[in-house]
């Protein structure tokens, strides 16, 4: 009975090895499988380095695009705002298509696939105050300005909120009160 026993745990075992080597010969992995190949069809983003020379090359590409009459660029880090000019009279429809052609001028560019673009003429008048403010050399400064004065305008103003203020003059107000 020993023997029958030892017997069986050794064709377990060599079985067991077996199975997993043709399992692995069946189910190839994607590293040794030369027919499956990937390619990169997205321009990849470039590191910005310089944010001034960015900048520029962004508002001239963006200049180019039919309808609009001026840009305006800021870098921060790895992100370019971009604000566009068009003519105020302008219907919105085409506003949004010139937007969306700008947007299209940056997709193939790899400085500017990951460009925000807005067409909105107080925003683009901020950006604009902003990269004067970094060629000033007060970024921080000029950022933060800019960023309370956008706040001011997003938070509205409620009545009930309003703190009465005092008159100067301390005289009782008169009343007309007819019965």
């Amino acid at each position: 009975m020993f023997k029958w026993l030892t017997s069986a745990i050794i064709v377990a075992i060599v079985a067991t090895g077996c199975s997993t080597a043709a399992r692995n010969e069946t189910s190839p992995s994607p590293r040794n499988n030369g027919r499956v190949h990937t390619q990169q069809t997205e321009p990849r983003k470039k590191e910005i380095k310089n944010s001034e020379q960015v900048a520029a090359h962004l508002e001239q590409l963006a200049k180019g695009i039919d309808g609009v009459t001026n840009a305006h660029c800021v870098v921060f880090g790895n992100t370019a705002i971009v604000g566009i000019d068009v003519e105020a009279k302008m219907e919105r429809s085409r506003v949004g298509t010139i937007k969306y052609s700008v947007a299209e001028a940056f997709r193939k560019d790899p400085y500017g696939i990951d460009a925000l673009v807005t067409a909105d003429m107080d925003l683009s008048q901020r950006i604009n105050e902003i990269g004067a403010d970094i060629k000033r050399g007060r970024p921080i400064a000029g950022f933060a300005e800019e960023m309370a004065d956008i706040m001011g305008r997003l938070i509205p103003q409620l009545p009930r909120d309003l703190i009465p203020q005092e008159p100067e003059h301390h005289e009782a107000p008169t009343m007309n009160k007819k019965l």
